[in-house]
């Protein structure tokens, strides 16, 4: 059982490997940018991580789920793990939302358009269709 948190972490960042090449979010979308950010975010996140191990404020809590393995005093394995699936986690969700975001600005209807049409936002392909049948 040693080895269950770290096994679910990997099994959870696997999920935002296949999540990430599904609909092209972080590393499919641009993998110099996300090589970088990835482990700029894990390692800001490890030194506050030793910054708040210094000040007695964290501390490793004891459990049967974990390795035991530890990178430096307080500090378990599987932290650099939850760390690296919490900033992909983040980037996925920040470029999804962006990604949405955009399609929904994308299809609305530009500030005064011409009768009830300015008020229902439609798909790109209902606009054409509705211009041609006028």
């Amino acid at each position: 059982m040693g080895v269950a948190y770290l096994a679910c972490l990997l099994v959870s960042l696997g999920g935002m490997v296949v999540l990430d090449r599904r609909f092209r979010l972080f590393f499919w979308r641009d993998a110099r940018r996300a090589a970088i950010v990835l482990p700029v975010g894990v390692l800001f996140f490890l030194v506050w991580d030793l910054v708040g191990i210094g000040a007695g404020v964290f501390f490793r809590g004891e459990t049967e789920f974990m390795t035991g393995l530890q990178l430096a005093p307080e500090l378990p394995v599987e932290e650099a793990f939850f760390l690296a699936l919490l900033c992909y986690l983040t980037m996925n969700l920040v470029t999804a939302a962006g990604l949405l975001l955009g399609r929904r600005g994308a299809d609305a209807v530009e500030p005064g358009a011409r009768g009830s049409d300015a008020a229902v936002p439609e798909s790109t392909g209902v606009r054409a269709h509705r211009e041609r049948v006028r």
